[in-house]
């Protein structure tokens, strides 16, 4: 597999990155995690305090069916209803602190805890009538207008299935007791209301992924943004004395005695670093002395540097090594070719050479992500 360009947008966001982002707005989100979480709120709270608004249904039920000659007499509309607002708002009020606080609570979480006042900013994109088409007609578009579609599919059919279940009871309304009346519509509600959360809690769990690789994919980063970023980092003080730190901690453990040895390191380009030799009066095939990732890999990075070692950017190749070979170890067979071809190309600058930088390919067998899942499996 030949290098990455510089510009090519094929590496993941870094923490700063995503941070950044989230400063400036760009936050995960999911409406239909938001929506599902305020539902199964509302439909927890609903069964919670169904009993008390219920019975407050019924009391007032019972009072403006309710005729007498002293009312008639002395009609007070005022009075009825400051009565119906005492039975009714309570519980009302209950479930709607509840809805407002999961509402915004969900809308945290997921914005990672974040309170992001950039977004209630007027931005004349969002009124301009050319954005709103580009959004509208754009892919982004029609993938939400293919989640509304397969939305109302699915509610939908758990609503006529509802219906099914329920519509002999719902046209017999009016023929028994209040109380009866009363009981099978909550009960008939509720069970609607529970039906149509579970489909939106499948929604959610489908589009939650979905939309944390959206916002993946919209946070790509370059290997020049790399560059770039890890320039910003180094400036700072803390920086510079935790790199100097990683040095002297490395210099004395057993991957600065190895990298003493090596002949080059592979990287990626960040994220991990492999350190190798060749001696063929040592072994047979190239040798793999130290390797790291992370803060290991870029204090290995630091001391390559140093040592005037030649750093060599290969993100699939050093993801390879990585995962398939542990240290004082010859590579894997596989990667004979790849590893040859670097060993050449590290011997002609040794010469004072100015040699192109060689492709290589790595086998679908051993390509790795970051995370040392194969990217191609079988």
């Amino acid at each position: 597999m030949s290098e990455e360009t510089n510009g090519e947008k094929r590496f993941d966001p870094t923490p700063k990155r995503r941070s950044d982002a989230a400063k400036k707005g760009d936050v995960l989100r999911s409406k239909e995690v938001a929506t599902a979480a305020v539902m199964a709120a509302g439909t927890f709270m609903i069964l919670i305090i169904g009993p008390w608004l219920l019975d407050s249904m019924e009391r007032v039920a019972r009072a403006a069916f309710g005729f007498d000659p002293a009312g008639l007499g002395d009609f007070a509309p005022g009075a009825m209803i400051s009565q119906i607002a005492q039975e009714i708002l309570p519980p009302i009020f209950a479930i709607g602190l509840v809805v407002i606080a999961v509402t915004v609570g969900s809308q945290m979480v997921l914005g990672e805890g974040r309170w992001v006042p950039q977004n209630l900013k007027p931005k004349p994109s969002r009124i301009n009538p050319l954005s709103g088409l580009k959004r509208i007609f754009g892919m982004q578009g029609l993938i939400e207008l293919g989640k509304s579609i397969l939305k109302l599919l699915l509610l939908g059919s758990i609503a006529a299935w509802w219906v099914s279940g329920s519509l002999d009871g719902m046209l017999g309304l009016g023929r028994g007791t209040l109380d009866a009346q009363l009981n099978f519509a909550w009960d008939a509600m509720t069970t609607l209301v529970a039906m149509l959360v579970v489909g939106l809690l499948v929604i959610a769990v489908i589009d939650y992924p979905l939309q944390r690789l959206q916002r993946d994919k919209r946070l790509k980063m370059s290997f020049q943004d790399l560059k770039d970023e890890n320039k910003q980092s180094e400036g700072s003080p803390e920086m510079k004395m935790a790199r100097r730190q990683r040095q002297r901690d490395l210099s004395r453990g057993s991957i600065g005695k190895a990298m003493k040895e090596a002949q080059f390191i592979v990287v990626n380009p960040m994220h991990f670093a492999v350190a190798l030799t060749y001696d063929p009066n040592l072994a047979p095939a190239p040798v793999v002395l130290a390797k790291g990732r992370g803060e290991t890999a870029m204090a290995m990075r630091e001391l390559a540097s140093e040592m005037e070692l030649p750093v060599l950017h290969y993100p699939q190749l050093a993801r390879a090594l990585y995962f398939t070979t542990r240290a004082d170890q010859m590579v894997r067979e596989e990667l004979y070719v790849a590893i040859a071809a670097l060993v050449a190309f590290v011997m002609s600058l040794k010469r004072g050479e100015r040699p192109h930088k060689p492709a290589v390919d790595v086998p679908a067998a051993l390509q790795f992500d970051t995370d040392g899942k194969l990217a191609n499996p079988a």
